[in-house]
């Protein structure tokens, strides 16, 4: 039986300006798939190869596949969309199926809106996916699928949601094939350099009211930290990896298990340089650890900082102040360790003067980097229910964290975007003339300095911020931005999307885990 898995050709200018991004989801697809005899398999990444829909279309005609997967992120799902549309009008006999984070929880809308998909796989594919192809495999599939659990599908002119199937609990269990991919196009500019995304925890404890992760993984779950340094180790010595960066959104939640993860690294000489993402909270209780880290070769902490207004950082249930956001950076520069200031901006109070403060507070706390990125209510997330009646953009392909969701009230969105580009111009150029060259020597400052690269290439080519798309060149051209919003398109009906989660019988009240008491 012949298995496709296809990435979809999104682009934004967000992340991607530091380089091309491997997807995790199809190496832990194609491992689950293989390890349960589906042998036959081919992963086409048409984002990484920029595949226009004509050479997808090629490409596809030339197999004969009997499942096409793919997945999605909320800004990725017309792609999907798109993609499978393509896939069936080649093969109308073959299984297609959706997965991601986004058809998790709005299957009702994406069956309704593309019909020629066959299935969606809601939550961690793994073990659905086998079920799926078993059911192919015996000829059945039509026959069995209300007994498959987790995944939706139209039955009658209605969706059909099965029982959820449970989360993956043995993560260490799951055997991911790296090989399915083609490493030499993953490279992270900074380092030049292939680049590596490994899975060390699933889910997430905290509940920020903006965030996705905590719905979608359900119940927090960490790997064997010498398991996932053999993985590491793989990564490096059989596809020549030389950085990562862990998927985790809060990899040092478990303090214990990040050390032992940090010190097993230093045992065993992997010699590579890696990145986090991670809370001020963290690394406050952390202080005494932060040599290890940076021995361990951790060089780049990303800060959920989120917002420079203490009044934006309860809305978001973030659990810290001003004051730890400031100490926090200064601790991990202390530590010979890049640190990135995350700011969330482009609510609807959002002002001048509030972008001018976090500016200020860019300046005052002296991050390394620091990234403004414009708030991205994903629909099934509790803040956008609470932000309703001031969503007027329901085109999810603009919900990318570079787009203005959100029209402040007290300035339109060219202006909002035309702020953020005055606050990175500001930024960048005092790093740039005044900082990084003279950042001491050795990994830091090369680190720094190819990220001023990334920064400039991605300029240069107009990807940064999707500003060649829209039009902006800079404050006289504000007036004439143009988004390209899709205003066919609508919002989900409240049926349409799955609000409820594990974590919701135990929301409130929202409390971090004990550091003296890790989560299991």
């Amino acid at each position: 039986m012949r298995i496709l898995l296809l990435h979809p050709n999104y682009h934004s200018g967000g992340a991607e300006i530091a380089g091309n991004w491997p997807p995790a989801w199809a190496a832990y697809i194609a491992g689950a798939l293989k390890s349960a005899g589906f042998t036959d398999l081919r992963f086409i990444d048409a984002m990484t190869n920029d595949l226009s829909d004509d050479a997808l279309r090629d490409i596809l005609r030339a197999e004969r596949p009997d499942i096409i997967g793919s997945t999605a992120i909320t800004p990725s799902i017309y792609k999907a969309e798109r993609l499978l549309k393509i896939a069936r009008e080649e093969h109308p006999g073959a299984l297609t199926v959706l997965g991601g984070v986004h058809a998790t929880f709005m299957y009702g809308q994406v069956l309704a809106e593309a019909p020629w998909i066959d299935v969606i796989v809601r939550g961690e594919g793994e073990g659905i996916i086998v079920d799926l192809a078993r059911a192919v495999a015996a000829g059945n599939f039509a026959a069995t699928r209300h007994d498959i659990r987790g995944i939706a599908f139209r039955e009658a002119g209605k969706v059909v949601a099965t029982e959820a199937a449970p989360t993956v609990k043995d993560l260490d269990a799951l055997a991911p094939d790296w090989s399915i991919l083609d490493w030499d196009r993953y490279r992270y500019i900074p380092l030049g350099t292939r680049v590596a995304i490994p899975n060390m925890a699933r889910g997430c404890p905290f509940t920020c009211s903006f965030c996705s992760q905590w719905k979608f993984w359900r119940d927090y779950r960490y790997r064997d930290p010498s398991k996932v340094v053999d993985e590491i180790v793989r990564l490096r010595d059989e596809h020549g990896v030389g950085f990562f960066i862990l998927a985790d959104e809060e990899p040092t939640i478990n303090r214990k298990k990040f050390v032992a993860f940090c010190e097993e690294l230093i045992a065993r000489d992997v010699g590579l340089l890696w990145g986090i993402n991670t809370r001020v909270t963290d690394i406050l209780r952390d202080e005494a650890l932060l040599p290890l880290y940076r021995r361990a070769g951790l060089i780049h902490v990303s800060l959920g900082t989120e917002a420079a207004a203490q009044m934006k950082l309860d809305r978001f249930n973030k659990e810290t102040t001003i004051e730890q956001n400031r100490k926090a950076i200064a601790l991990l520069r202390a530590a010979g360790i890049v640190v990135e200031a995350q700011f969330i901006v482009g609510l609807e109070n959002e002002t001048r003067e509030t972008l001018e403060e976090t500016y200020r507070m860019a300046r005052d706390w002296a991050p390394d980097l620091a990234n403004w990125s414009m708030y991205t209510p994903w629909p099934f997330s509790d803040l956008f229910r609470d932000l309703a009646d001031k969503v007027e953009v329901f085109d999810y392909e603009k919900y990318n964290f570079v787009t203005p969701i959100i029209r402040p009230a007290a300035m339109d969105r060219a202006e909002l975007l035309d702020r953020v580009m005055h606050n990175y111009r500001r930024f960048y150029m005092r790093k740039a003339f005044f900082s990084y060259p003279w950042a001491g020597s050795g990994a830091r400052r090369r680190y720094l300095l190819g990220c001023l690269k990334a920064f400039m290439k991605s300029g240069f080519e107009r990807k940064f911020y999707d500003l060649g798309r829209v039009g902006y060149w800079g404050p006289q051209s504000k007036r004439k931005v143009d988004f390209h919003f899709d205003g066919a398109r609508s919002k989900a009906g409240a049926e349409q999307v799955e609000w409820r989660t594990m974590h919701d019988n135990k929301r409130h009240p929202s409390k971090a885990p004990s550091p003296a008491e890790p989560p299991p």
